[in-house]
């Protein structure tokens, strides 16, 4: 029979391991610095809660002194030229800029959002989907201390390419929380983030700081599984990423899809006889005398 001082570490080990199989989930809110009302709101959440500054918005300084002030990690948000055809922003990045030019836009953006440690793309399929235009930027972001976080806003992004023989990480977002405005489907969403995290170790969400998805967040996020940690994207860099492929972006919406298709069940034909309480007690005690921790601690003491 166990000791009291066994049973404590037996249970401080079982806490260890669940600890350390915890789900990571990151959440990264872009285009912060034009609406500081709903903003502010995104700050008053968990500080691994990130915030990503568009460099030349009205707030951006603005939001992201605060922002890191209350905790958050802070990224630029830095404009990239789509396929699709619409209105671009001042110094949008352009597969065929000279590397001069897109080093002036980053060194600009740097100084217009301090204290950021990442940056990731503001649209930008045409622009991450050129390997020798994303060589460019890698090579500029070579000489700062930031990681890139692909938005994915297209599957052959070449940003993880680009970035090799450079010393910038690159990590992947998984889900978009908002390409549809309803809350159920922002909810949806959400949820579909925290499976994968619990499935695949990891996952990164981006949303907006639309009101509904404030809502949204301000509602699900203090009811997340237990074995869900939230982090920064930082705290991701080592994690292995996954293909993105099929997932929809902001460039072109399409209705939220759930790879999850559930386990089959196995139907018996005939009814298995019930266990009883005992037996099934006594099981999970034979399951636990004969694991590998109690042999260790046995052998300890």
């Amino acid at each position: 029979m166990f000791s009291l001082k066994k049973m404590t570490v037996l249970l401080g080990s079982l806490l260890v391991a669940c600890t350390a199989h915890a789900g990571k989930l990151s959440i990264v809110i872009d285009d912060f610095g034009y609406r500081p009302q709903q903003e502010n709101q995104v700050l008053q959440m968990p500080a691994a809660i990130s915030i990503a500054v568009l460099p030349n918005a009205p707030h951006a300084r603005e939001m992201a002194v605060k922002a890191h002030r209350s905790g958050h990690e802070v990224l630029i948000h830095l404009p990239m030229a789509p396929l699709s055809k619409q209105p671009l922003v001042k110094d949008t990045l352009q597969p065929d800029m000279p590397g001069a030019e897109i080093e002036r836009i980053i060194r600009d953006a740097v100084n217009n959002v301090p204290y950021a440690v990442g940056l990731n793309n503001h649209m930008g399929s045409k622009m991450t989907s050129s390997l020798s235009g994303m060589q460019k930027v890698m090579q500029v972001l070579d000489h700062y201390n930031v990681y890139f976080l692909d938005s994915m806003t297209i599957g052959n992004s070449q940003a993880t390419r680009a970035a090799q023989g450079t010393r910038v990480k690159v990590i992947k977002r998984r889900v978009f929380l908002d390409d549809s405005q309803n809350d159920a489907d922002i909810r949806q969403q959400f949820t579909r983030a925290v499976r994968l995290a619990q499935r695949e170790g990891a996952a990164i969400a981006i949303g907006h700081p639309h009101p509904n998805t404030v809502r949204v967040l301000q509602q699900m996020l203090p009811g997340l599984p237990a074995d869900i940690t939230l982090v920064r994207p930082s705290q991701l860099l080592n994690e292995p990423q996954q293909s993105n492929n099929t997932s929809p972006t902001p460039e072109k919406p399409s209705i939220p899809r759930n790879p999850f298709h559930g386990i089959g069940t196995c139907n018996s034909k005939q009814a298995l006889p019930p266990i009883p309480p005992t037996r099934a007690l006594a099981l999970i005690g034979e399951s636990i005398k004969n694991s590998y921790v109690v042999h260790l601690l046995n052998r300890l003491f």
